[in-house]
């Protein structure tokens, strides 16, 4: 792996720091991770984390609503955020010259946050726009059910959104409640990446961040999910002219040892991989005409859309496949279709060119990974509040030494039929609002 030097250091109260210095690099690039999301929510307050993320925006001792998009637009930079199941994270990306603005900025609102009730209130709009703006997507609302039908237990079970009752009835006072009990120093990464003296910049990290009192519970979720013990199956419908199908199955930890021959997997399905892709990391995976899934589907004309997706997850997960129906054939004929093609691959595995291929992929990906200050940021901080830097490394080692043979094995235990999940969507004709 490429992984540029870095620097780690923990201050006393618990605070994670990486640096990445890139004396070359024009702009600099500061994250926040926090090991919170929708995972350390519970039923009455889903959508906690998605919501105090928007909050962290609006307001502070230093800096009041607005001053933070305008302290940063000022220089030219660019900030945003997004929340996951497992983790929240803000970054900041401006000309090297103005590095102490994000710093002084991360520094205020880390303990600080102002969640006040007139703003959370205003907020709560938002919040449900951003919903109903998703429900209008059929796949939306089918993976939505779909970790529904997997997850009984187990906080993975609601989307990082939140339930629709949930934020209508949160109070401001339970944000604030959560926001300072989770969103502390021991709980937080940070990570500096780019244009910057590694001396400089981390005696201004000490000294801005040093202060802060030491917080943040631990967020390690006890709920293990019960093994299932049949397929799952529901059935959707609603605005749109295209049937949607999609299947899930129980997947690995992203820790587990399973874990190399799953991307494998998902890169001879899909064509690539979320942890090795020439994407971010966040979006879905594209479309690749030399998958499987295209070839089999795709291209015979039974689907106009078809790729798979296994997200790295702190807890196991679900390895999913979604599929667009071309027009004119149904949802049985496609499904049927999709089994036949998970059913071969079990029985048969990979070719030994797919396995090298796949690691072709994923070497190409490596070496684009830490290109630019924000995507060092990005991917130093992904796998810091995942586990570690270390665990990029070890993964991506064990990559490039799985077999065949590992695969079809893989393939084996995961597509089950005992412990498959489907939902289709039948579309009813009509065109939704949004």
């Amino acid at each position: 792996m490429p992984r540029p030097a870095t620097r780690e250091f923990t201050l006393r109260n618990g605070l994670r720091v990486v640096l990445a210095p890139r004396p070359e690099s024009p702009t600099a690039s500061v994250w926040v991770w926090y090991r919170v999301g929708s995972v350390n929510e519970h039923p009455g307050i889903t959508g906690a984390s998605h919501w105090v993320e928007h909050m962290l925006f609006e307001g502070s001792p230093k800096y009041g609503k607005g001053e933070i998009d305008r302290a940063v637009v000022r220089v030219g930079g660019e900030l945003n955020a997004f929340t996951d199941v497992d983790f929240t994270a803000y970054f900041t990306t401006v000309p090297r010259e103005h590095l102490a603005i994000p710093l002084d900025i991360e520094a205020d609102r880390m303990t600080r946050a102002l969640i006040t009730d007139p703003e959370v209130a205003r907020e709560r709009t938002v919040i449900f726009s951003e919903r109903e703006g998703n429900e209008n997507w059929p796949e939306f609302r089918v993976e939505e059910e779909l970790f529904q039908l997997a997850f009984r237990e187990h906080p993975y079970r609601w989307d990082a959104l939140g339930r629709r009752e949930d934020i209508a009835q949160m109070s401001a006072g339970q944000l604030r409640e959560y926001y300072h009990r989770f969103y502390g120093t021991r709980n937080a990464i940070l990570v500096v990446a780019g244009g910057f003296a590694p001396g400089d910049v981390a005696g201004r990290i000490s000294s801005a961040f040093g202060r802060l009192p030491a917080g943040g519970e631990p967020i390690e979720v006890a709920a293990v999910e019960p093994a299932q013990r049949g397929e799952r199956r529901s059935e959707l419908s609603g605005p749109g002219t295209t049937p949607y199908l999609q299947v899930g199955f129980r997947s690995p930890a992203l820790q587990q040892e399973e874990t190399p021959a799953t991307i494998v997997l998902d890169t001879i399905l899909g064509g690539e991989t979320r942890l090795f892709s020439s994407g971010s990391g966040m979006g879905r995976s594209g479309e690749h005409p030399s998958s499987r899934l295209y070839r089999g589907l795709v291209d015979p004309g039974l689907a106009v859309h078809a790729t798979c997706d296994w997200r790295p997850r702190r807890y196991p997960g679900l390895f999913t496949i979604q599929a667009q129906a071309a027009p004119g054939v149904r949802l049985d004929r496609l499904e049927e279709a999709l089994l036949r093609l998970l059913e071969r691959l079990a029985r048969e595995g990979p070719t030994p060119r797919e396995v090298a291929e796949s690691r072709i992929k994923i070497r190409r990906s490596a070496l684009l990974a830490y290109e630019g200050a924000s995507r060092t940021g990005f991917r130093l901080g992904y796998f810091s509040v995942l586990r570690s830097l270390g665990l990029e490394d070890e993964i991506f080692s064990a990559l490039l030494r799985v077999t065949p043979r590992e695969v079809r094995e893989r393939a084996r235990a995961l597509f089950r039929e005992e412990g498959r999940l489907v939902v289709r969507y039948r579309p009813t004709g009509e065109v939704s609002d949004g």
